[in-house]
């Protein structure tokens, strides 16, 4: 064992000499070791210091032996910090004790007198179960950076299919039901899902994301189920997967229809199992997540085995959400709009101005492609490019190959060089080009699909 291998550990026990000879066993694992005869002393150090690992007497009252005071204690500690790491040293330690002090949470437990070598490896092993944990926790909060922040977008119209929608998320979101959310590019899928998380019980906790079609196949075990240091060539340290950061919280995988049907029987095992075990491990982890997965295959192709697995279908559409395309409810395109314009005029300083009654019929009667998402695009372009009082159909781009938008001014002539502004007008012309089709977008601009949605990311598209 190398010196200073941690940091710092507390020992609690009214025995001055027990207080010295574990000092004397564990100095060259710690850096530091406080040890204190009371615990009402040691509780405002353990508080302030979190120590690596906390051994605690299981009695203080002279003659006492069924460890009532230790268990007391224990139960203090750990209401303070869940993940403290205590181990309870006993004089009397019958297998009903034992078994009791592992139930009340303790890490484990030492007698006395002990043997050095068993108090060594006892309480290093204890020290690295902390280490584990906070490497964990750090881990969970590097991954759920990538959870939904609150607010956002809300799930705007007024139409019958919207009403229906929004009856389904009412009903299925306070469940624990797994809800697969079909629809096509554009629809507002994303949203849906927020929706069902913010309206959950699990709302507290983290609503993570996994974009199946985004990940690299080679990645999509790491990235799902996490991995220990060595699994493969760059696992230079442990880390935890989307599904163990989502504990406790809704797991949304969006585009699932991208998973290949090789891996699809891992994820089977694991929603069943209720558990995780890291690429390169042999131990599980047990989880606590609802799953909201969202794809834009068609009810036909999800259905086809060949290229969807029907148990895990069957896992993961408990409650069926079915998002229809905005062509197919025109009455909600006054409510859009109205939200996007007002949105971006806010964002740019734009005045207001009017939307006309002939502008917005023609919008209406449009098909709209890229469903809300082109709408979207095409509401902030109007509020770029409008002049006067009032929008004019031509500030909206409304053909499937409408160019980018192109503003003349000093900062950007039509002979901008600058190299982030040309490939932001690049994205857009692809996107428009193929009615936001990322898959079809992705390949003309000879980018894979991860690729463009981070750069679609980058640009704020």
């Amino acid at each position: 064992m190398t010196l200073s291998t941690f940091d710092l550990a507390i020992i609690v026990d009214d025995d001055q000499d027990i207080l010295l000879a574990a000092r004397l066993t564990l100095k060259n694992i710690f850096a530091e070791i406080a040890c204190f005869t009371s615990p009402d002393e040691a509780m405002a150090a353990i508080a302030a210091r979190s120590p690596d690992v906390i051994l605690l007497d299981a009695n203080f009252a002279r003659g006492a032996t069924d460890a009532a005071e230790g268990f007391h204690w224990l139960e203090r500690i750990l209401a303070d910090d869940p993940d403290a790491v205590v181990v309870l040293i006993t004089a009397h330690a019958g297998v009903g004790i034992a078994v009791e002090t592992m139930k009340r949470g303790a890490t484990d437990f030492v007698s006395k007198p002990w043997s050095n070598d068993r108090l060594l490896a006892t309480v290093a092993t204890a020290a690295r179960l902390r280490a584990s944990r906070r490497a964990t926790d750090v881990e969970r909060a590097k991954v759920s950076a990538l959870s939904y922040p609150a607010g956002g977008t809300p799930l705007l119209g007024r139409s019958p299919a919207i009403r229906h929608v929004l009856s389904l998320i009412e009903r299925a979101a306070p469940t624990e039901a797994n809800v697969l959310i079909l629809g096509e590019n554009g629809t507002g899928k994303e949203l849906v899902a927020r929706e069902i998380h913010r309206r959950s019980r699990r709302a507290a906790h983290a609503l993570v994301s996994v974009d199946m079609g985004a990940i690299a196949e080679s990645l999509i075990d790491s990235e799902l189920f996490g991995h220990v240091k060595g699994a493969f060539t760059d696992a230079r340290a442990d880390r935890i997967g989307r599904l163990q950061a989502a504990d406790g919280g809704t797991l949304f995988l969006d585009e699932i229809g991208n998973l290949p049907l090789h891996l699809q029987p891992r994820l089977l095992t694991a929603l069943e199992q209720r558990q995780v075990t890291p690429v390169g491990s042999n131990k599980s982890a047990a989880i606590d997540v609802r799953i909201v997965s969202a794809t834009n295959l068609s009810p036909e192709r999800l259905h086809d085995d060949r290229v969807f697995r029907p148990d895990l279908l069957f896992r993961l559409n408990t409650v069926e959400i079915e998002l229809p395309p905005l062509r197919e409810r025109p009455e909600d395109v006054p409510v859009l709009l109205t939200h996007f314009l007002d949105l971006y005029a806010r964002k740019y300083g734009a005045p207001e101005r009017e939307l006309p009654r002939d502008v917005l019929a023609a919008l209406q009667d449009y098909s709209w492609p890229g469903n809300v998402r082109a709408l979207r695009h095409a509401a902030e372009r109007a509020v770029i490019l409008a002049q006067g009082d009032a929008y004019a159909l031509a500030d909206f781009p409304l053909s499937r190959g409408a160019p980018a938008v192109k503003i003349q001014a000093t900062a950007a002539p039509a002979t901008d060089l600058n190299l982030e502004r040309a490939e932001k007008q690049m994205i857009e012309r692809a996107l428009q080009k193929h009615a936001y089709n990322i898959s079809a977008a992705a390949a003309e601009l000879g980018l894979t699909r991860g690729s463009l949605y981070r750069r679609m990311e980058k640009h704020g598209l």
